[in-house]
């Protein structure tokens, strides 16, 4: 199921369960995984995109194996804020995902995910990491980003209610 706003996404999360993060790119998809108390989210992987059944049953695996409570996907805005095609693709993506049993009744939200990548490579940077090693993770830590950034709302959210 979709949810458009955080607060619904929490209200449907299943309790002791952590959430996956995801930064969706033409070529790779950056994986982050939070705790069970969704504190903290930790990059894990970079998947290299094959093709959606592909991509979606690594992601299944993940979420199987990490028991998953809850999907955030990075949404690419412009700027502005308007979305463009790379948002409508993210979309769909989350909707592709929906109609898979291995993703059935899994609360899927979107968080804004500008400038994710760059905070990701000035933090890779002040990590002295080398050029092949950032290029490996940068994904990674980008759906951390997302992630972390996801889960502080929803602390925030458990705190005034």
């Amino acid at each position: 199921m979709i949810f458009d706003a955080i607060a619904e996404f929490a209200q449907a999360l299943p309790p002791g369960r952590g959430l996956m993060g995801l930064d969706l790119g033409t070529k790779t998809i950056g994986v982050a995984v939070s705790d069970r108390l969704l504190s903290a989210a930790t990059p894990l992987e970079t998947v290299i995109r094959v093709k959606f059944t592909d991509d979606a049953a690594r992601l299944a695996g993940i979420a199987a194996k990490r028991e998953i409570g809850g999907l955030i996907l990075g949404l690419p805005a412009n700027m502005d804020g308007t979305e463009g095609p790379r948002a409508q693709s993210t979309r769909a993506f989350a909707r592709n995902l929906t109609r898979l049993a291995s993703f059935a009744g899994l609360p899927i939200a979107f968080w804004d995910e500008r400038l994710s990548t760059v905070a990701a490579e000035r933090a890779l940077l002040e990590a002295d990491t080398s050029r092949k090693r950032r290029a490996e993770v940068i994904d990674a830590v980008a759906a951390g980003y997302i992630l972390q950034g996801a889960l502080d709302r929803l602390r925030h959210l458990r705190a005034s209610s």
